[in-house]
């Protein structure tokens, strides 16, 4: 019998994040990055969007009395693609300019990216996709490598213009997370949800998607292996979601995730959708195209 995959059009969806002060938090995800937010009275959740009309990428929870822990499981960072490397360009001179101190610089191959710290020391990747026609592969896996980022390059593309936020095709393209022990990671995204291994190579890591992209999902047990959940209060992932084609797949998906004895909640921001949780109780969200 076939392995059970998701639709290829599977993407990333929406992200939650608990935060200990949500003034810092908008200083940097709004004030500094261009998100525009919209906070919500009552549930307790601010919005952020690339542009004005866009489905909202993350919410903001002030509900925590601790920063994130990085020797327990949880996010290792979320990924934030822009949809050209001139507006990667922009923003990395922008940082600069602000005398924001960047974590790193990577050249993936793949993709080039920046890393910084959002507060509560929630890691942050922005990235652009190099055309995928550059891509290669070998086995089945997808070659992906970490090299340093030519920055004067980068900055080149950005032709004098300034950053004036994130720009319209902003999305996020893909969540990495601190897990305790990969066998069990791979048994739930790629033996459960039906995420491919697209890249096994890096010691202590592994990385899923749906389709022909890199990767959706990463893991890794750098500092997190056989660790425990950060205890109630601490920041970082509330939930992510992966968003199906059809409210059908979404149907099957959770029939299939019942059938397994794992658990299917209500999805606070969908009627539609659910959240099932991983080995280390990751929140997963599964919902439908709008």
């Amino acid at each position: 019998m076939a392995a059970f995959r998701l639709p290829e059009k599977t993407r990333i969806g929406h992200v939650v994040l608990g935060v200990t002060n949500l003034a810092e938090s908008l200083a940097f995800w709004k004030d500094l990055l261009g998100f525009r937010a919209e906070v919500l009275e009552g549930e307790g959740r601010t919005l952020l969007f690339p542009q004005e009309g866009d489905e909202w990428a993350i919410a903001l929870r002030e509900d925590s009395k601790l920063p994130q822990d990085p020797g327990r499981t949880g996010l290792y960072h979320v990924a934030v693609r822009l949809p050209s490397r001139a507006d990667l360009g922009r923003l990395l001179r922008h940082l600069g300019e602000a005398g924001t101190p960047l974590e790193g610089l990577s050249d993936h191959g793949v993709s080039e990216a920046l890393y910084l710290e959002a507060p509560d020391g929630i890691g942050v990747e922005i990235y652009i996709d190099r055309p995928r026609e550059s891509w290669t592969f070998s086995r089945g896996q997808i070659i992906m490598v970490t090299k340093p980022l030519e920055s004067r390059r980068l900055l080149a593309e950005a032709e004098g213009d300034p950053w004036r936020g994130m720009p319209a095709g902003t999305i996020v393209g893909h969540v990495h997370l601190r897990v305790s022990n990969l066998d069990k990671a791979k048994a739930f995204y790629s033996g459960h949800l039906g995420l491919t291994v697209t890249q096994k190579g890096y010691p202590g890591a592994l990385f899923f998607a749906a389709g022909d992209y890199h990767h959706h999902v990463g893991t890794n047990i750098w500092d997190s292996r056989n660790a425990q959940p950060a205890p109630a209060g601490t920041a970082g992932l509330r939930s992510f979601s992966l968003v199906l084609p059809t409210q059908d797949d979404v149907e099957s998906l959770k029939l299939r995730t019942l059938q397994s004895g794992l658990t299917a909640e209500p999805l606070s921001h969908s009627a539609e959708g659910f959240l099932t949780r991983d080995t280390d109780r990751i929140a997963v969200g599964i919902e439908a195209l709008p």
